[in-house]
């Protein structure tokens, strides 16, 4: 492959994945006008268009989305060689780049990276907020945190939290107007604050359990957010009934601010796990980071 061959390849990439001009330059560090001439150049040597572009975004075509899927990986595997390479230096070095929800990096990654990064300098970690199942290859993560029954096979996982529960919650003054659901059927003639889920745009739906019965419960209400954090505000507000994690609601469960409902309904379930690609050689940097984040000294696990 040509020097300027790979050169572009790159800037494809970024162009692809951003689906913006403006937001792949900044990133590579190029005016937007260059990019888009070296875009086209490579269109013309390929002979195939990669991209479509109208006044308000840039998508893949066919072929692109192709090269995307095959090349993107490739490149991520280069990057983390690269890197690999960097921390054969005397400290260990570079950027480790994770995706969670908002919950595990609040709760599990910031008091452990508080702990952790003092003692190594030369090590940055960059956390993305996303509640969807992210592709980790595809999108260039080292690592992704989600609850150990949602990590994908063919990954290691590492647990670094305990198991965790659900907790449907609502202030007094909500209960004071309205009866306490006894089932989650019942949650249908509430009024319930909804968490849209950013990388696939749905409402996410209130997941039950009790005797081996599972339900998903589609709620209604007046508020739509894209964070927990604002959920629980409302709650506090006496808004509507908002279904969070025990440990997001604790403080105000004990002080009595919240009330909890359907308690019976929502067991415990697998707590938040690391997982990477079994593939992929582990930096030294990431190394010592998942041995920061393990829970209870456990064992990685290849989900099978």
């Amino acid at each position: 492959m040509q020097k300027e061959t790979a050169a572009d390849l790159v800037a494809f990439l970024a162009v692809a994945r951003e689906q913006s001009f403006t937001r792949a330059a900044a990133q590579l560090g190029v005016s937007q006008s260059a990019l888009s001439q070296t875009m086209r150049g490579l269109e013309t040597r390929l002979g195939v268009r990669l991209l479509t572009r109208t006044t308000r975004r840039v998508s893949p075509t066919e072929a692109g989305e192709r090269l995307l899927r095959s090349i993107g990986p490739r490149f991520a595997e280069v990057d983390a060689e690269l890197q690999a390479v960097t921390e054969l230096r005397d400290k260990p070095a570079g950027t480790i780049r994770l995706t969670a929800t908002e919950n595990a990096a609040e709760s599990v990654l910031w008091p452990a990276l508080e702990r952790f990064l003092p003692n190594y300098p030369d090590i940055k970690v960059e956390i993305v907020i996303d509640y969807g199942l992210t592709d980790i290859v595809a999108e260039r993560f080292d690592a992704g945190v989600r609850p150990g029954e949602t990590v994908a096979s063919g990954m290691i996982s590492v647990r670094i939290a305990p198991d965790m529960r659900m907790a449907v919650v609502g202030a007094s003054s909500y209960f004071a107007a309205h009866e306490s659901p006894k089932t989650p059927q019942d949650l249908t003639a509430h009024n319930c604050i909804n968490l849209r889920l950013p990388t696939h745009g749905g409402l996410y739906a209130w997941e039950f359990e009790k005797a081996g019965r599972e339900l998903n419960v589609r709620v209604d209400g007046q508020l739509v957010f894209g964070t927990a954090a604002l959920m629980l505000t409302a709650a506090r507000a006496g808004f509507g009934l908002a279904y969070l994690t025990e440990e997001q609601a604790r403080e105000d469960l004990i002080s009595g601010r919240l009330v909890r409902v359907l308690a019976d309904w929502c067991p415990p379930f697998s707590g938040y796990h690391l997982y990477y690609p079994s593939r992929r050689q582990p930096t030294q940097a990431f190394t010592l980071l998942v041995d920061a984040l393990r829970y209870r000294d456990q064992k990685p696990v290849r989900k099978s």
